[in-house]
């Protein structure tokens, strides 16, 4: 399929270069700010197959999208995940490859992901502390995740990042402990503000922590020096000084990034969402299932989706109901 450069191009100008595929809605973990405690999963015929999901990618990526991020729930409880990651793996026009993951499966699947072309991983750790991970993750086993750490350091990705969620009152104490953690591990971290994505058993405006907060707390414990880099999210970084470490700072409330956005997101259940905050949608697994040998109907399906891409979110912390119903692990992290 030969690559059209510069094709998805949206009303405002943007060009999406970036999608963000989630494989599953199902997980190891049911964290507090992504899942509600008795969700209920998709069944098997709801959910795009792996072989879909390579035909979504290779559409995109013949339409000018040169970084694929595979995402969950935790996309590695799918069953022959690996062999997706090394089909787009393959694709020439694929520049990065990455994943986002919770770590538990890591200490068995880090070497296969590395041989699969994956770049670089994101690791969520919202506590180092072993019982209030697990209340925050209901369910999980924080050293097996420190194990999925030291494997994934083990096979030298190009980059390793943790992602932290802080939550005023019930992880926001460990701020300075998590950039000790990294820094020791010679790895990169960022906060991310929690997003009034789906219904959860606690009050967002009161547990909200800004980054600008954040970073005010950490400049008063650690040399931090602006960094220029750019991974094509919207997260944006600070070096610590006279280390390999660098924090990133991802702040859809306190500092919208919606102005350069360059992704779209697109659910197990085939909905190409053009937004992290709206409820625009295409859905694509009618089109991939009625025309089963022809990607002609989906590539055009997905360039008029850009006619519809919102300029940005609109997150209200303090609205009643949340900005968007469905879950970050319905969505894709």
């Amino acid at each position: 399929m030969p690559t059209e450069p510069n094709t998805l191009i949206d009303a405002h100008g943007r060009q999406v270069d970036y999608i963000r595929l989630s494989i599953t809605d199902r997980c190891d973990f049911r964290c507090t700010y992504c899942m509600g405690e008795d969700v209920s999963f998709l069944s098997r015929d709801e959910v795009l197959s792996l072989e879909e999901c390579a035909r979504i990618v290779k559409t995109f990526v013949a339409l000018g999208v040169s970084k694929v991020r595979i995402t969950g729930g935790e996309p590695l409880v799918r069953k022959n995940a690996i062999w997706l990651f090394e089909e787009i793996g393959q694709l020439a026009g694929v520049r990065e490859l990455v994943t986002t993951t919770n770590g538990s499966q890591l200490a068995h699947q880090a070497l296969a992901l590395k041989a699969a072309g994956v770049k670089r991983i994101n690791i969520s750790l919202d506590s180092l502390n072993a019982e209030r991970f697990k209340k925050i993750t209901r369910v999980g086993d924080l050293a097996k995740v420190l194990g999925g750490i030291a494997a994934a350091k083990q096979v030298s990705f190009e980059n390793i990042k943790l992602n932290t969620v802080l939550m005023r009152g019930i992880n926001d104490d460990e701020t300075l402990d998590l950039v000790r953690f990294a820094i020791e591990q010679k790895i990169d971290i960022s906060f991310i503000e929690e997003m009034p994505i789906g219904a959860v058993d606690h009050a967002r405006d009161s547990s909200f922590v800004s980054n600008t907060e954040t970073l005010a707390t950490l400049q008063q414990h650690f040399p931090l020096v602006s960094s220029a880099l750019n991974t094509g999210g919207p997260a944006r970084y600070w070096q610590v000084t006279d280390t390999q470490t660098k924090v990133g700072f991802i702040s859809p409330h306190s500092h919208n990034f919606c102005e350069a956005c360059n992704r779209v997101r697109i659910t197990c259940k085939g909905e190409l969402y053009l937004c992290l905050g709206q409820d625009d949608k295409i859905e694509l697994m009618p089109i991939l299932r009625a025309h089963p040998h022809d990607d002609e109907p989906l590539k055009q399906a997905i360039i008029e989706s850009m006619k519809i891409k919102p300029k940005g979110h609109d997150f209200d912390l303090k609205r009643a109901a949340p900005a968007v119903v469905r879950f970050m692990s319905h969505t894709g992290g």
